[in-house]
């Protein structure tokens, strides 16, 4: 049975994502090539899709889906789907079997048919409850968003090298400038719209670059990497997933990290994402320290949040909305949201000139920040003061 209407919903851990989700639900985190939504959403073309989150980025989601309702009271039959869910074929030929179904994963609800359902079945899913979980799955993720993409190709340049290219899909009005290498032998490379990839880059799949992306000259982007849109990258990059309008455009390295909507990495930024013991990463969230069961763990960045020249960030810092960090030797390890980090030193970012800098860099990509979106960062100013 097709559902008419979905909810997909988050569930009460989605502090376990911060600082990625202090902006956006759940359900709006990248993996792949997609959000974790348009996952779900693909498997229900003709559903009619609510959104139910926090209360506080109601606003700012109605901004960008002014035609999906948000939060509302459903009456009648509904399908609900938790939104932290890698939502699959398998899971959507369970849940559609049976109107009457509840599926469970070791004690997490992954999907139900209104609060009348009856019966439990345990399923197989990934969830996503932690930041590096979205890096562990995105290599797996752009495998799979590949079956579903066209070859087309673009503009390639004579001297352009393409290892594999059946495994490659480049889109419109792309460029890929002489000298380049797409080597997709150990896995896809897809490449969005309007793209230009500079002479001598090398992209090794499984990669994703998202529409209007540009990858500098001479840039290394290794497996697991998702960048886009408009981003600007360059440098070394490896198993992370950069958000959109992000820039990380010089030398430097960034490992097994990922990197929140409109941030700057300064020049020769570098990452650390394993210890010289090769012991599990340990990463502080919410003043818990948590064993992450991962030796590759780099930085987990929010929103508007940026580095300076030379930054060195160890393995499994944390920095939250719109800090700055600058500074010789490494910072710490946990940083808050709204912190300007010179090296140790630590002081709170002032709210209108963060708001100030944010609208700039938004502007540099003629997007207008709404009051909405200014309401919500006054938000989190007020609710992570120390």
């Amino acid at each position: 049975m097709l559902p008419k209407t979905i909810c997909i919903y988050e569930d009460e851990y989605f502090a376990h994502l911060y600082p990625l989700t202090y902006t956006r639900p759940v359900f709006e985190l990248l993996c792949g090539t997609m959000s974790l939504a348009e996952r779900i959403r693909r498997f229900f073309p003709d559903a009619r899709i609510v959104f139910k989150c926090r209360d506080h980025i109601v606003p700012v989601l109605k901004d960008k889906y002014p035609a999906i309702p948000i939060n509302l009271l459903i009456d009648g039959p509904c399908l609900y789907i938790n939104g932290s869910v890698l939502f699959n074929e398998y899971l959507f030929k369970k849940i559609i079997s049976d109107s009457n179904l509840t599926l469970v994963h070791r004690d997490v609800t992954v999907a139900f048919w209104n609060a009348l359902s009856t019966k439990k079945e345990n399923c197989d899913a990934a969830i996503i409850r932690y930041p590096w979980d979205l890096i562990t799955y995105n290599t797996e993720m752009i495998a799979r968003d590949f079956k579903n993409r066209k070859r087309m190709k673009s503009k390639v340049y004579k001297g352009v090298y393409l290892v594999k290219p059946g495994n490659i899909s480049i889109g419109k009005n792309t460029v890929i400038k002489p000298g380049a290498v797409l080597d997709a032998e150990h896995g896809p490379i897809i490449i969005g719209d309007a793209v230009i990839v500079m002479p001598n880059a090398v992209i090794e799949g499984p990669c994703f670059i998202g529409d209007n992306s540009i990858i500098k000259a001479g840039a290394k982007i290794y497996e697991g990497t998702s960048i886009g849109p408009t981003c600007k990258v360059g440098g070394e990059v490896e198993s992370s997933v950069i958000y959109g309008f992000s820039n990380k455009q010089h030398d430097g390295f960034l490992g097994h990290s990922y990197i929140g909507e409109w941030c700057n990495l300064g020049a020769d930024t570098n990452t650390s994402d394993l210890k010289n013991n090769y012991s599990n990463v340990r990463v502080t969230l919410n003043d818990k320290e948590i064993d992450t069961g991962s030796m590759f763990v780099g930085l987990m960045m929010g929103d508007h949040s940026k580095s300076g020249i030379n930054t060195m960030f160890n393995t499994g810092t944390v920095v939250g909305v719109s800090s700055n960090i600058f500074g010789a030797g490494f910072p710490p390890k946990t940083i808050p949201s709204f912190a300007w980090v010179d090296s140790k030193d630590m002081q709170r970012y002032r709210l209108d000139k963060a708001i100030e800098v944010a609208r700039t860099v938004m502007a540099r990509r003629k997007v207008t920040m709404t009051e909405n979106y200014a309401h919500l960062l006054k938000y989190i100013f007020d609710s992570t003061a120390p």
